[in-house]
């Protein structure tokens, strides 16, 4: 089948597809990418076809942090989530199918299928039905608000997701001359949605519809031919194992002002460190101190002692997996959830928000990390993970997909 799979978002919420895509793949099926140009080289290093999206991620995080009034967001948003809308049309009428689509573009996603009666699976990097026992992510950062709280939190964070849609939508559909002004059901009532993370680190609720799983995490593929840079290994093999620290996506422009606390956090909590650059320009320096770029995760963290990072799903997956302990930093949606949830597992201490960063609580948290009982706790849960295959769940219901009457 030619299946094209709908993203939109950092790098996070990217790369796990690479892994799943490449799963597609050597199943047999022809399978496109439809993200941002500026992950075009990682997909196509993965042996992906990319279909590109409009939008630049990093420079909407960069307009959002200098809009000086709510209208001036809310302006930048609708013209981001236009160009979606037009990116998802094109890529679909180009011919499709399947579509896997992630949370945020399924009202895209859905009605593009809806016009050239193409199915969609819900492929979701985190929760997205409400549910009695915990709140969506979203600013509470998972604090039970009690059964009722726990609904209504949810459900008001859903309503936000449909208005911020709900007029791209209605241009969508008539640009592709669907009849009425009705969106299609959402994904997860009768459609099925796979959930790509772990149930160690977040159980599926019971009272979520039928169709909705909780199935592992797709891990990012390595790009081909990828071998680790020597000064790299020279230096992992130079010392202790050393720790982690980068903030994926988040912080663009804050390189020089992080990458002194940074330091500072190192030289305070003794340890040696490997320093991702990210969208931020992190640098740090000093003894023990090792900056790099891109590097595979499934191959750098299981080498580390701990990992800094900002708790979004694809890096906290990665650190659960290489059985290290973490040091949530979260700055922004989903980030408070997941590092909340990671310190509830026992596999990180207390999470230290982004805002309140400072090299004292950075090199306390560091070493509240590298405890034994927190170390223990996280080998532990890599080997309860270790039997899961997120992407083989996906693969099946592709399968069922294919089989279907009139396919």
């Amino acid at each position: 089948m030619r299946i094209l799979i709908v993203t939109t978002g950092s790098r996070g919420d990217v790369a796990p597809f690479t892994g799943l895509g490449r799963r597609l793949v050597d199943a047999g099926h022809r399978v496109a990418v439809v993200a941002h140009p500026t992950f075009a080289a990682l997909l196509e290093s993965c042996g992906l076809e990319h279909w590109p999206l409009p939008g630049d991620p990093e420079e909407l995080i960069r307009a959002r942090a200098r809009a000086t009034s709510p209208e001036e967001i809310r302006a930048l948003m609708t013209a981001f989530v236009d160009g979606l809308a037009d990116g998802v049309a094109d890529a679909v009428a180009g011919g499709a199918d399947l579509l896997l689509t992630a949370f945020a573009p399924s009202p895209l996603s859905l009605t593009a299928g809806d016009a050239y009666g193409v199915p969609v699976l819900g492929t979701y990097l985190t929760p997205a039905f409400a549910t009695t026992e915990f709140p969506l992510p979203g600013p509470a950062g998972g604090a039970d608000l009690g059964p009722e709280g726990n609904l209504a939190a949810g459900q008001d964070r859903l309503r936000g997701a449909d208005r911020m849609f709900s007029s791209a939508v209605d241009r969508m559909r008539e640009r592709l001359s669907l009849p009425g002004r009705t969106s299609p059901e959402p994904l997860g009532h009768t459609r099925p949605v796979v959930h790509g993370y772990s149930p160690v680190l977040l159980p599926r609720p019971a009272d979520w519809p039928a169709p909705v799983d909780v199935a592992g995490f797709w891990w990012p593929a390595r790009p081909l031919g990828w071998q680790p840079p020597g000064d790299l290994v020279d230096f992992l093999q130079a010392g202790p194992a050393p720790v982690f620290i980068g903030f994926g996506s988040m912080a663009p422009g804050e390189g020089e002002r992080l990458g002194e606390l940074v330091t500072a956090a190192v030289r305070q909590a003794g340890v040696r460190a490997v320093v991702q650059a990210g969208w931020a320009g992190l640098e740090a320096a000093g003894d023990g101190v090792f900056c790099v770029g891109d590097v595979p995760h499934d191959w750098l963290f299981p080498r580390t002692a701990a990992v800094v990072h900002h708790a979004g799903a694809g890096t906290t997956g990665a650190a659960l997996r290489a059985g290290v302990p973490a040091v949530p930093v979260p700055v922004m949606a989903d980030q408070p959830f997941w590092a909340a949830r990671l310190h509830r597992l026992g596999v990180a201490p207390q999470p230290v928000p982004f805002a309140d960063l400072t090299a004292e609580r950075l090199a306390a948290a560091i070493t509240a990390a590298l405890a034994e009982p927190v170390r223990r706790r996280a080998a532990a849960v890599a080997g309860l993970m270790a039997g899961e295959d997120g992407a083989g769940a996906v693969l099946a219901h592709v399968a069922r997909i294919a089989e279907a009457p009139g396919r």
